[in-house]
Formats: C-alpha cells, sequence, structure tokens
C-alpha cells in the first residue's frame, strides 16, 4: 500500500506536538509548583508572628502530599516517627501501653486494647475511649503518625492526654507514665472439655513464637479442641499471620495479593497443619491479617468462624524508607482470601453471628459471660 507522504508528514509533526505540549506542561507544572511554595513561604517569613520551625514545614508538607491521596492507611513518617513505628512492629517499644486505630466514624484514634503492665489503667484509661489531643496537640487522622512519637518517649516520662468517652459522652484529661512495653500479643488458658483458648492481639514479628509456644504449652496439658480469638485484632505483618495460619490448614492458597499492575503474588500452605476441631471468634474490629487468617479457616473448611462480621480491611500496605531515614507507608496492592474473594469494604460474615458485648468491654468481660465465647465452645464441641 502507497502511503501519502503529506499524510505521513502530518502524523509525525502531530506526534511531536503531542510531546511538546507534554514536556512543556510538566515543566509548567514542576515551576509552578516551586513558585507557589515560594510565594508562601515568602508570606510566611515577612508576616508570620509566632517562631517557624522549617523542619516541621517541611515535614507537615511531605504528610498533606501523601495525604491528598486520600487514602487513611497511607501517610508519610519524619525520621523519628519512622524508627518508633518499626519498634512498634517488632513488639516492644516505650510508651503508654495502648494499640489504637483511626475511628471511622469521626477520624478520631480509638484505644481498642490495653497492655497488661501499661500505667493506661491506672490513669482512668478504657478501651473504648477516644483521644482527643496530647498534649496541647489535637489529633485525627490527619496527623496520625506524629500522634504515635507524641504517646511514646523515654521510660518514667510523662503525657498529659485529653480523653473522650462516648458512652457517657465526657471529656477529661489525665497523665500516664510511659513505661518500657514488651508486647504481649498472645496468651491462652485451657478451658473445660479439652478445649485449648488462644487470644491473638496483633501480628507483630514476636507473635508467631509467642504463639507456637502457647500452642505447645496448651497440647501438653491434653488439648483436644482449639478457639482462636481474633476480636479486636487490627492485623500486622503479612509474613507472621501466613506462618500461623500455614499452621492451622492444609496444602493450598492460603491468601493473595494483586498490585495495581495486575500481579498476583501468591502464599501456599505446606500439608502440615493442626487437624482438631477449631472455632475462631471474630467480630466488627477483627481487620487486616485477622481477615486473612479467618477467610483462610472458611474457605478451607478447617473451622467455623463465631461472632460478627469483620472489619472488611482487604488491602496491603507497604513501608518504604527514604534516603534522609524518614519513611511513607503505602496503600499498594488488594489481598484475596484462597477463592479470589476480595473483603475490603465488605467484610467477612461468619458462620455463627452472635451478637457479643461491645468490644470497648470485652477485655473486662468474664469468660462465663462471654456469649460469642460460650458459642464458640458449644461449636467446637460439636465438630
Amino acid at each position: 500500500m502507497k502511503i501519502d507522504k503529506k499524510f505521513l508528514t502530518g502524523i509525525l509533526t502531530g506526534i511531536m506536538l503531542v510531546l511538546s505540549i507534554n514536556l512543556v506542561f510538566k515543566t509548567f507544572t514542576k515551576d509552578t509548583g516551586q513558585k507557589k511554595l515560594s510565594e508562601i513561604q515568602k508570606i510566611i517569613d515577612d508576616n508570620f508572628s509566632g517562631e517557624i520551625d522549617n523542619e516541621k514545614l517541611k515535614d507537615y508538607m511531605y504528610s498533606g502530599y501523601v495525604a491528598g491521596l486520600e487514602d487513611r492507611y497511607s501517610y508519610y513518617m519524619n525520621k523519628d516517627v519512622f524508627n518508633e513505628f518499626l519498634k512498634q512492629s517488632d513488639g516492644a517499644y516505650v510508651g503508654i501501653g495502648v494499640s489504637t486505630k483511626i475511628d471511622e466514624k469521626d477520624g478520631r484514634l480509638k484505644i481498642i486494647s490495653i497492655y497488661d503492665g501499661s500505667n493506661a489503667p491506672q490513669a482512668g484509661i478504657q478501651i473504648g475511649d477516644k483521644i482527643v489531643k496530647i498534649g496541647a496537640t489535637r489529633v485525627d487522622q490527619n496527623n496520625y503518625a506524629e500522634a504515635i512519637k507524641l504517646l511514646q518517649g523515654n521510660a518514667d516520662t510523662s503525657v498529659k492526654v485529653t480523653i473522650y468517652r462516648e458512652s457517657s459522652n465526657e471529656t477529661f484529661e489525665t497523665s500516664i507514665i510511659r513505661k518500657n512495653i514488651n508486647v504481649p500479643t498472645v496468651s491462652g488458658k485451657m478451658l473445660e472439655n479439652e478445649i485449648g483458648y488462644i487470644k491473638i492481639e496483633e501480628f507483630d514479628r514476636v507473635t508467631y513464637d509467642q504463639y507456637v509456644n502457647t500452642l505447645n504449652n496448651l497440647k501438653s496439658q491434653g488439648m483436644k479442641r482449639l478457639i482462636i480469638d481474633l476480636r479486636n485484632n487490627p492485623g500486622g505483618l503479612l509474613n507472621t499471620v501466613v506462618k500461623i495460619t500455614d499452621s492451622l490448614v492444609p496444602k493450598g492458597i492460603i491468601t493473595y495479593i494483586e498490585d495495581k499492575y495486575g500481579n498476583k503474588s501468591y502464599e501456599y500452605s505446606d500439608e502440615n497443619y493442626l487437624a482438631m476441631p477449631l472455632v475462631v471468634l471474630v467480630n466488627e474490629n477483627s481487620a487486616s491479617a485477622s481477615e486473612v487468617l479467618s477467610g483462610a479457616i472458611k474457605d478451607f473448611g478447617v473451622g467455623k468462624l463465631v461472632g460478627e462480621k469483620t472489619f472488611g480491611k482487604g488491602v496491603v500496605q507497604n513501608t518504604f524508607k527514604l534516603s534522609d531515614g524518614s519513611g511513607v507507608k503505602i496503600t499498594m496492592a488488594k489481598y484475596y482470601t484462597p477463592n479470589g474473594i476480595c473483603i475490603h469494604g465488605k467484610g467477612i460474615e461468619p458462620d455463627y453471628k452472635i451478637k457479643g458485648i461491645s468490644s470497648e468491654n470485652l477485655s473486662s468481660l468474664p469468660f462465663n459471660e462471654d456469649i460469642q465465647l460460650q458459642k464458640g465452645i458449644e461449636i467446637v464441641k460439636s465438630l
């Protein structure tokens, strides 16, 4: 076929024009951004009457940039906050001894668990309380990383927090002494009828070893049935939950994640697993890694879920260290159950839906008054 030279010339001219416009646009955007920032900086320098902390200004600029993604799970951390974040993932840190999450209703920091040995109870703190201010700093989802840093610090130092308690509609201030906390993420005990009970608070680096030790201890006491309690468990590290799930399900796919490009990464279990009657307790605060375990148990059919529908966080974050030691945590993929179900925004429905006491009061509830646990005992005895 003969190609018209004028037509070809028009095509090439069009391509060059598009490339030129794209280059000009990028240059304009870059220059405009720098110019606008310089203008703002000059206004601040010439007019702001208070003290100027340029490093803090930069941190807020980076935080705001990531916040523009409008994803509650993605955020920037300066060097100090990033180091503390890594320590907390290890399962040991200095702080007030509570675990928090962002409340979807109002964006405040909601206390979802209090660690044994924490000074928080003596300061009048309860599960379900919301942290409104730390010192003079008002905190919410927009400065979550800073809030975590403010709660932590040196052992034996005091931090003042303002608490809002929704159940009584009251707001109060209290001071808490920070201390070294070795986070106990797993606990267990033997119940009647050879039933073992394991509570997993979250999935940190220390959790798998704590789980194995607890499981072996229960086995040595003659455990023949098992209840795993994931209620109020906000999640944690994927590799930790995969190792624990591997011990509970037969050979197959535990979960897989899919990134923005459609690339899939699979996590597998081997043929060795705990072949005994199993019940997993879940509620509306069982999220992320907890849902990886729950979803696998349900899809493999090796146990029953009892409680309420889970939180529905089916996205995975990865943490990236920047050149100056700071970091960003970014949502980078969705995860799926073995049957290919993405539960993000939907949650996992339990096999037996049992409404329990409010999650805030769960930790202080006696076993014989815990109707979800009692239903779990009834179910696991019948398996």
